[in-house]
Protein backbone atom coordinates (compact mmCIF):
# COMPACT_ATOMS: atom_id res chain seq x y z
CA UNK A 1 0.00 0.00 0.00
CA UNK A 2 1.61 3.24 -1.17
CA UNK A 3 -0.42 6.07 1.46
CA UNK A 4 0.96 8.68 -1.14
CA UNK A 5 -0.53 7.56 -4.01
CA UNK A 6 -3.14 5.45 -2.20
CA UNK A 7 -2.73 2.65 -4.18
CA UNK A 8 -1.98 -0.91 -2.95
CA UNK A 9 -2.33 -4.20 -4.44
CA UNK A 10 -4.35 -7.18 -2.88
CA UNK A 11 -3.27 -10.84 -3.88
CA UNK A 12 -4.53 -14.35 -2.53
CA UNK A 13 -4.55 -17.75 -2.95
CA UNK A 14 -6.97 -20.32 -3.64
CA UNK A 15 -5.39 -23.66 -1.68
CA UNK A 16 -8.30 -26.72 -2.50
CA UNK A 17 -5.54 -28.88 -2.37
CA UNK A 18 -2.14 -29.29 0.00
CA UNK A 19 0.21 -31.43 -2.29
CA UNK A 20 1.38 -28.95 -4.67
CA UNK A 21 4.69 -27.59 -5.04
CA UNK A 22 5.59 -23.66 -4.02
CA UNK A 23 6.45 -22.68 -7.72
CA UNK A 24 3.18 -24.35 -9.37
CA UNK A 25 1.46 -22.17 -5.86
CA UNK A 26 3.29 -19.40 -7.26
CA UNK A 27 1.72 -19.30 -10.72
CA UNK A 28 -1.58 -19.26 -8.63
CA UNK A 29 -1.59 -16.50 -7.05
CA UNK A 30 -3.53 -13.76 -8.15
CA UNK A 31 -2.79 -10.32 -7.83
CA UNK A 32 -5.24 -7.14 -8.59
CA UNK A 33 -4.41 -3.16 -7.90
CA UNK A 34 -6.82 -1.17 -6.17
CA UNK A 35 -7.18 2.76 -6.14
CA UNK A 36 -8.17 5.31 -3.84
CA UNK A 37 -7.67 2.93 -0.86
CA UNK A 38 -6.24 2.61 2.80
CA UNK A 39 -4.49 -0.72 4.66
CA UNK A 40 -7.57 -1.39 6.27
CA UNK A 41 -10.14 -1.05 3.05
CA UNK A 42 -7.46 -2.85 0.71
CA UNK A 43 -7.64 -5.60 3.17
CA UNK A 44 -11.34 -5.90 3.00
CA UNK A 45 -11.51 -5.07 -0.81
CA UNK A 46 -8.94 -7.63 -1.25
CA UNK A 47 -11.11 -10.38 0.56
CA UNK A 48 -14.23 -9.32 -1.14
CA UNK A 49 -12.79 -10.01 -4.62
CA UNK A 50 -11.49 -13.23 -3.52
CA UNK A 51 -14.37 -14.36 -2.03
CA UNK A 52 -16.06 -13.04 -5.57
CA UNK A 53 -14.05 -14.41 -7.51
CA UNK A 54 -14.32 -18.12 -5.86
CA UNK A 55 -17.93 -17.94 -5.48
CA UNK A 56 -18.04 -21.01 -3.88
CA UNK A 57 -21.45 -21.10 -2.38
CA UNK A 58 -22.57 -24.17 -0.04
CA UNK A 59 -18.82 -25.30 0.57
CA UNK A 60 -16.46 -24.41 3.61
CA UNK A 61 -13.90 -21.66 2.79
CA UNK A 62 -11.63 -21.42 5.52
CA UNK A 63 -9.81 -17.83 5.17
CA UNK A 64 -5.97 -17.38 7.04
CA UNK A 65 -5.47 -13.79 6.79
CA UNK A 66 -2.52 -11.43 8.95
CA UNK A 67 -5.76 -8.52 9.21
CA UNK A 68 -6.70 -7.86 12.71
CA UNK A 69 -9.49 -6.28 11.24
CA UNK A 70 -10.97 -8.77 9.63
CA UNK A 71 -10.33 -11.36 11.94
CA UNK A 72 -12.59 -8.83 13.95
CA UNK A 73 -15.65 -7.85 11.92
CA UNK A 74 -17.78 -11.25 13.35
CA UNK A 75 -16.90 -9.91 17.25
CA UNK A 76 -17.94 -6.33 16.12
CA UNK A 77 -20.90 -7.25 14.04
CA UNK A 78 -24.14 -6.82 16.58
CA UNK A 79 -22.71 -3.48 17.44
CA UNK A 80 -22.17 -2.54 13.96
CA UNK A 81 -25.33 -3.29 12.82
CA UNK A 82 -27.26 -2.14 15.86
CA UNK A 83 -25.55 1.43 15.45
CA UNK A 84 -26.15 1.10 11.58
CA UNK A 85 -22.17 1.41 10.77
CA UNK A 86 -22.46 5.30 12.15
CA UNK A 87 -19.30 5.86 14.93
CA UNK A 88 -19.80 6.48 18.45
CA UNK A 89 -19.73 10.69 17.15
CA UNK A 90 -23.27 9.30 14.65
CA UNK A 91 -20.64 9.21 11.89
CA UNK A 92 -20.65 6.81 8.83
CA UNK A 93 -18.36 4.65 8.98
CA UNK A 94 -15.39 4.86 5.57
CA UNK A 95 -15.80 0.92 4.85
CA UNK A 96 -19.75 0.39 5.89
CA UNK A 97 -20.50 -0.44 2.17
CA UNK A 98 -17.73 -3.05 2.54
CA UNK A 99 -18.64 -4.46 6.15
CA UNK A 100 -21.94 -5.31 4.89
CA UNK A 101 -20.90 -6.93 1.56
CA UNK A 102 -18.59 -9.10 4.26
CA UNK A 103 -21.28 -10.30 6.70
CA UNK A 104 -23.72 -10.95 3.57
CA UNK A 105 -20.72 -13.00 1.95
CA UNK A 106 -19.75 -14.30 4.94
CA UNK A 107 -22.77 -15.51 5.85
CA UNK A 108 -23.86 -16.83 2.19
CA UNK A 109 -20.29 -18.82 2.17
CA UNK A 110 -19.37 -21.47 5.04
CA UNK A 111 -16.68 -19.05 6.36
CA UNK A 112 -13.71 -19.74 8.79
CA UNK A 113 -11.42 -16.86 9.86
CA UNK A 114 -8.03 -18.17 10.85
CA UNK A 115 -5.46 -15.47 12.18
CA UNK A 116 -1.67 -16.16 10.94
CA UNK A 117 1.68 -14.25 12.14
CA UNK A 118 2.81 -12.32 8.81
CA UNK A 119 6.13 -11.63 8.09
CA UNK A 120 8.17 -14.43 9.78
CA UNK A 121 11.60 -15.62 9.16
CA UNK A 122 12.02 -18.18 6.72
CA UNK A 123 13.12 -20.51 8.96
CA UNK A 124 10.07 -20.62 11.07
CA UNK A 125 7.60 -21.41 7.87
CA UNK A 126 5.46 -24.12 8.38
CA UNK A 127 3.51 -25.49 5.10
CA UNK A 128 0.90 -22.46 5.35
CA UNK A 129 2.76 -19.59 6.46
CA UNK A 130 4.76 -20.38 3.24
CA UNK A 131 1.39 -19.74 1.19
CA UNK A 132 0.78 -16.56 3.24
CA UNK A 133 4.89 -15.31 1.99
CA UNK A 134 3.94 -16.18 -1.91
CA UNK A 135 0.79 -14.00 -1.40
CA UNK A 136 2.75 -11.16 0.66
CA UNK A 137 5.65 -11.68 -1.90
CA UNK A 138 3.42 -11.26 -4.77
CA UNK A 139 1.29 -8.07 -3.52
CA UNK A 140 4.21 -6.41 -2.27
CA UNK A 141 6.32 -7.17 -5.74
CA UNK A 142 3.33 -4.96 -7.39
CA UNK A 143 3.60 -2.65 -5.87
CA UNK A 144 7.21 -2.12 -6.15
CA UNK A 145 7.03 -2.51 -10.02
CA UNK A 146 4.09 0.21 -10.05
CA UNK A 147 5.97 2.38 -8.28
CA UNK A 148 8.70 2.37 -10.43
CA UNK A 149 6.60 2.34 -14.01
CA UNK A 150 5.31 5.34 -12.41
CA UNK A 151 8.77 7.44 -11.66
CA UNK A 152 10.31 6.27 -14.83
CA UNK A 153 6.95 7.27 -16.65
Amino acid sequence: MDTQSKVGYGAYLAVSETDVSLSELKQRVKIKRFEQTSSTRLELQTLLWALGDISLLNHHITIYTDSQNIIGLPARRHRLEQNKYHSSQGKLLKNYLLYQQFYQWTDQFDCQLIKVTGHQPTTQKETLDQFFSLVDKASRKALREDLRHREDG
